[in-house]
């Protein structure tokens, strides 16, 4: 009988939560969201009710050294630079986890990882096969610049979106389809080619073409032709977060259209701002050091 009374006891108190009969219930406990995906969500509006994307904003993931899954490794002078130099591991960004190269394409990144830090600064026209542009300071191009650890902003109008990036001074500019004046086609190819957008709900859609073969996706080799075009989208999620996707095509280079995809963050930080990150400087003697005067001391 004993053995009952403490086994109903035991029941009872696994169903009251512990609590007296006469206790409020306790609060239920908060979801947590599962990563990756959001509760529904309507972002704010602008004055002219399209969404508000204007903020800082930043990805946190290592696609710039490999867009792929990759594990962490030495960098390119760990005799020098140790672990200041390291490159950490980490999950991949593209869906489905790999890159539908042509095989001869398959073949040049092979080629572009293993002579990533190649510097050619001639008027040799092919002067940009080899070396990854970032080890150089150019324009990282579209979607790279977007998930480089550097954080950019958007600023927001009508009929012109901006996106201003701390990495390298870069700027894009996205023409809005409601503005009719602005030509549809490229009028030459860019490093960060030729935007045009529309809004779909609360989904940012920007077709972008015209852009020069000599931008990388990664430091992994992960390359285009000048026959690129990335179709982005930048969805809001919530008042921290935006979803961005961007389509690949590319039929010079891959066998088929394939996809990226993170999240945005907005900085939260007070008084955030882009900080100058003028890499040119940084960069005058790994590239023009063999032509400067030297001087006797």
């Amino acid at each position: 009988m004993i053995g009952f009374v403490i086994v109903a006891g035991a029941v009872f108190m696994l169903m009251t939560g512990g609590r007296s009969t006469g206790q409020a219930p306790a609060p239920s406990a908060v979801k947590v969201p599962t990563p990756g995906q959001f509760p529904p969500y309507r972002a704010p509006r602008t004055a002219d009710g399209t969404p508000d994307l204007n903020g800082i904003w930043q990805a946190f993931v290592t696609a710039d050294i490999d867009v792929q899954d990759h594990d962490a490794q030495a960098g390119p002078r760990p005799d020098m630079m140790g672990a200041y130099d390291a490159w950490p591991g980490g999950q991949g960004i593209v869906e489905g986890g790999e890159i539908p190269y042509k095989p001869e394409a398959l073949a040049k990144k092979k080629e572009n990882a293993e002579k990533r830090m190649v510097v050619n600064i001639t008027s040799d026209p092919h002067r940009h096969d080899a070396g990854d542009p970032e080890l150089k300071c150019y324009m990282p191009g579209v979607p790279r610049a977007n998930y480089m650890p550097f954080p950019f902003q958007i600023i927001q109008t009508p009929h012109v979106i901006m996106m201003a990036y701390e990495y390298a001074r870069a700027l894009r500019t996205i023409y809005m389809e409601n503005d009719k004046t602005i030509p549809q086609e490229p009028p030459a190819d860019s490093w960060m080619g030729w935007s045009r957008g529309h809004f779909e709900g609360d989904t940012l859609v920007v077709d972008s073409k015209g852009f020069v073969p000599y931008s990388w996706f990664d430091r992994a080799g992960d390359y285009h032709s000048d026959a690129l075009h990335v179709v982005e989208r930048y969805t809001h999620a919530s008042p921290y977060h935006i979803m961005y996707e961007a389509t690949i095509e590319d039929p010079n280079v891959f066998t088929r259209p394939w996809k990226m995809s993170f999240p945005l963050y907005r900085r939260m930080e007070k008084n955030i701002q882009l900080v100058d990150f003028n890499c040119t400087e940084f960069v005058l003697d790994l590239l023009y050091g063999q032509y400067s005067k030297k001087v006797d001391k």
